[in-house]
């Protein structure tokens, strides 16, 4: 099985490095020195990577024969493809490749169908799911396991409990005026007590005063 594991990006220096958007959760496997990948579009490879770093936080490679910025600069937006074996597993429990989660059907807890997986974006904070919706447009699902609560790839699919606002945006309109409506109510009830307080406060200061007269 070939995948997509990263997009070339700008040219990094005069020496031919190239920066790369990772489109992989293991960039030290898949885009280590030696590594050769397929290309798209195909005429530009196949291609070797002869030298990997970080740099401010972004990954620069270096691939055979390239030496030069101009070299580094005719490689721009090209894809990076690895050959994968599609039965291997991530070491890590509770991990998935890419293709294990592409095309997984959505659903909420319920059954409610939401859309298919159709790509996963790795950011720098997060990993977010793009789900296409049975009408054609598109939503992006953070897999956190706060909202992305089972990945069954028995079944073939993604159960989620998202919160109000990522499927529908009539739902965040909604759960922001009942939370409006609840501070509302939460700072009339603390005037009440303040109120009600401050009226057994003088209540008080007046027995007192009573007291000492009566005392006197």
């Amino acid at each position: 099985m070939q995948l997509v594991v990263a997009r070339i990006g700008r040219a990094h220096g005069i020496k031919g490095e190239v920066t790369v958007e990772v489109r992989t959760d293991e960039p030290e496997l898949r885009l280590g020195p030696g590594a050769v990948l397929h290309t798209d579009p195909a005429s530009a490879g196949p291609l070797t990577i002869e030298t990997g770093r970080v740099h401010s936080g972004r990954l620069l490679l270096r691939f055979a024969g390239v030496t030069d910025r101009n070299g580094a600069e005719a490689l721009r937006n090209i894809l990076l493809i690895a050959d994968v074996d599609p039965d291997e597993l991530p070491e890590e429990e509770d991990e998935y490749y890419d293709h294990q989660l592409v095309d997984l059907d959505v659903v909420l807890a319920d059954g409610t169908e939401i859309g298919v997986i159709t790509e996963i974006s790795h950011l720098p904070s997060q990993d977010l799911f793009i789900v296409e919706r049975p009408d054609g447009t598109e939503v992006m699902i953070p897999f956190v396991s706060e909202i992305v609560t089972e990945i069954d790839l028995e079944n073939q699919r993604a159960v989620i409990a998202p919160p109000p606002g990522l499927i529908d945006e009539r739902e965040a309109v909604v759960a922001s005026q009942r939370d409006a409506e609840a501070e509302a109510k939460t700072a009339s009830e603390g005037d009440a007590e303040a109120e009600a307080e401050a009226e057994t406060g003088n209540g008080d200061g007046a027995e007192g005063r009573t007291s000492g007269e009566d005392a006197s």
